[in-house]
């Protein structure tokens, strides 16, 4: 499903934030990227939909080469899958409704289906009954339910999540990695960078810990292994 072969980033100001990554996640896998602050988790989230391109290597997603696939594709290819956000990203104009509708709506899906699907996500997310609400007028772990929502609309084979409980308080932390956890239980592939100690320890995956830009851990149900 997901693919590194001697994957390398340089920025231009001479940080190597992906040093030599080889790595290979399975369908319907769980994945924890750990790793402290600067370690390259972000870079190494971010080569995964494209958001940063690799500087050399090859990067194989869902059967595409990330390394190869030309800028005007790439909206094309984050269709395919779901990617959450720690700060939402959500459009502040639209109801919950049409945020998550307006993923189906750009791949001109028909409007009965789209309806259909929407309601299904939101439901599956515990917010079928505020479907009508803006943004503002939801909780931070309201809104983050709203982004998963809008990220598995499209039934992705993939989801890749950057740090969605770090804006959360602990309790809500919970209620997300539970609707994380049905998503992938539905066969999903879930990669998800986090600092959350707690939550790795708990519900435990496989970890990847990654730190100077090079994988030093990679474990099955691996334990968080760094200092809150």
């Amino acid at each position: 499903m997901i693919e590194m072969q001697n994957v390398y980033k340089k920025y231009p100001n001479g940080i190597i934030a992906a040093n030599g990554l080889n790595v290979h996640i399975k369908q319907g896998e769980f994945v924890y990227v750990v790793g402290p602050s600067g370690a390259g988790k972000s870079t190494f989230i971010k080569m995964m939909y494209r958001e940063e391109k690799a500087t050399d290597g090859s990067i194989m997603v869902n059967g595409i080469n990330l390394s190869k696939l030309k800028n005007s594709k790439i909206p094309y290819f984050r269709r395919q899958i779901g990617v959450v956000f720690q700060d939402f990203k959500l459009l502040p104009t639209l109801t919950v409704f049409e945020n998550v509708a307006f993923a189906l709506e750009v791949i001109e899906e028909q409007p009965k289906s789209i309806k259909k699907r929407v309601m299904d996500v939101l439901n599956l997310v515990g917010l079928k009954h505020k479907a009508r609400m803006l943004p503002t007028e939801l909780s931070g772990g309201e809104q983050q339910r709203v982004s998963i929502a809008r990220s598995i609309v499209n039934r992705p084979r993939v989801m890749i999540a950057d740090e969605p409980t770090g804006n959360l308080d602990p309790e809500t932390s919970w209620e997300i990695m539970k609707i994380f956890e049905e998503i992938n239980n539905r066969g999903t592939t879930v990669v998800m960078a986090t600092h959350n100690r707690e939550i790795v320890n708990a519900i435990r995956h496989r970890v990847i810990a990654i730190e100077g830009g090079k994988i030093v851990r990679d474990e099955n149900r691996g334990e968080y292994g760094y200092e809150s």
